[in-house]
């Protein structure tokens, strides 16, 4: 494994262990170079994903990206790293599931909307802003009315 600060090859396991939800082992390393010590995840990738955008491009699936869309949700939220990761696993092991290995950006994007709506209702929102395209202060106001009041 490289080192992230000084690009060294050399860098060893210090310790390893299962992460809460058992989906991933946690290895902290250490690099032999510069000394500096930071942490990997070795995961289970069932299979290799494609995500189909509205454009038509087809791109590699990157759960940095869906990590960093739900991270960015929840920003300055008082929900824990914890409940982060099982959302995010949870969302790919459903994507992962679904057994076509070519999965619409819709249907990522409406994932993390039902995931974000059961964690946290402010990210909910925020997620939605950027998901269904929010121009104006109206859009909020009629997407936290639909929330609000759900049998309409």
């Amino acid at each position: 494994m490289r080192c992230p600060f000084c690009g060294n090859d050399d860098t060893q396991v210090k310790d390893s262990r299962p992460t809460e939800d058992n989906s991933a082992i946690r290895r902290r390393r250490a690099c032999n170079g510069c000394g500096a010590r930071f942490t990997t995840f070795e995961r289970v990738q069932i299979r290799e994903l494609t995500v189909a955008k509205k454009s038509g491009k087809k791109v590699a699936f990157e759960r940095e990206k869906l990590e960093r869309s739900v991270n960015l949700a929840l920003r300055k939220r008082p929900i824990e790293e914890n409940q982060i990761e099982l959302l995010i696993n949870g969302i790919v092991r459903q994507l992962e599931s679904i057994g076509d290995p070519e999965v619409p950006s819709e249907e990522i994007g409406k994932l993390i909307m039902k995931g974000l709506e059961a964690l946290d209702t402010v990210a909910y929102v925020r997620y939605a802003s950027v998901y269904k395209d929010f121009r104006e202060a109206k859009d909020f106001e009629k997407f936290v009315e639909q929330i609000a009041d759900p049998i309409e």
